[in-house]
């Protein structure tokens, strides 16, 4: 089954456009990505890389932080843009942070030649550690 979300063509032009503002000076890996908020708000994020690589955030991370930045606290769906050859979902510690904020987000990566993948979060992050088993 595909999933689409109804607001995807937009979601990925935003990402596509965010992908344009990265700083990946170091792995010359440039990232975008959308999220959409709950509220119908789309955040951008791109990654920021660093010279120690360890203070490097990541695009996913950005928009997450935008988008809390504005007030917002569940989102709906991450798009992520790269221009790789394959579709690149987030890493294993975006995909942490988007369950705080999406439990139930669909995640879509797609790539500058139009390959594009979508699964939800559940199945990018199976068995999570959330705010569930602390008793939130």
């Amino acid at each position: 089954m595909t999933l689409v979300h109804p607001r995807e063509a937009e979601l990925i032009a935003a990402a596509q456009r965010a992908h344009g503002n990265a700083y990946a000076p170091y792995s010359g890996f440039w990232v975008g990505a959308a999220v959409l908020a709950e509220s119908g708000a789309i955040y951008l994020g791109c990654n920021v890389e660093n010279a120690t690589y360890g203070a490097t955030v990541c695009a996913e991370r950005n928009a997450v932080g935008a988008a809390v930045v504005a007030g917002e606290r569940r989102l709906e769906a991450c798009v992520v843009f790269t221009k790789h050859s394959r579709a690149t979902p987030p890493c294993g510690v975006c995909r942490q942070v988007l369950l705080e904020f999406g439990p139930d987000l669909l995640v879509v990566s797609v790539t500058a030649s139009g390959l594009v993948t979508r699964a939800p979060l559940s199945e990018l992050l199976p068995s999570a550690f959330g705010p569930s088993d602390l008793g939130k």
